[in-house]
């Protein structure tokens, strides 16, 4: 409920932007928007800490214009200690994600890839790391709604 309510929100709040986000559709606790070109999806964890002074999230982006097709994206609820792994986990698989500060991604293409395939076959996903008071950090994310918000995104960018 808290995830569609922040979908619902970021559509409200985008809709008065100068540069319009377009809502590409509601699916579960995914949202798909597009804006300046750019297509994603879009979903905050059910699960986890409570963000400092931002809202956790996670994206897969397309962009033809950099040729970003399927980029993986976690803002994280906290910073990361400096060397801590972040560890991503969907179902029975783990991919270590780069990161810095509070942002991590898929290590390359290939990772963003195999992140996106395990996600649209999985029920859930979390992050893991350590913040920098040395805590762990987990996020839970459903993926109820991810495929299809995905789909979304990549086709409405690939009509451009």
């Amino acid at each position: 409920m808290r995830a569609a309510f922040f979908l619902l929100s970021l559509s409200a709040v985008a809709g008065s932007a100068a540069a319009q986000q377009q809502s590409l559709g509601i699916f579960g606790t995914w949202g798909a928007f597009q804006k300046n070109g750019r297509c994603y999806a879009i979903t905050e964890p059910w699960r986890g800490p409570k963000a400092q002074g931002w809202r956790a999230h996670m994206t897969v982006t397309f962009d033809p214009v950099r040729g970003a097709r399927g980029q993986v994206y976690f803002r994280l609820g906290r910073a990361k200690r400096a060397g801590s792994a972040v560890l991503l986990r969907i179902d029975d698989k783990t991919f270590q994600l780069a990161a810095g500060g509070a942002d991590a991604w898929g290590a390359d293409v290939r990772a963003d890839a195999e992140i996106v395939g395990a996600m649209r076959t999985g029920l859930e996903m979390s992050v893991e790391t350590r913040t920098e008071q040395g805590a762990t950090l987990r996020e839970s994310y459903r993926l109820r709604g991810a495929a299809t918000a995905i789909d979304a995104a990549a086709i409405a960018c690939a009509r451009r």
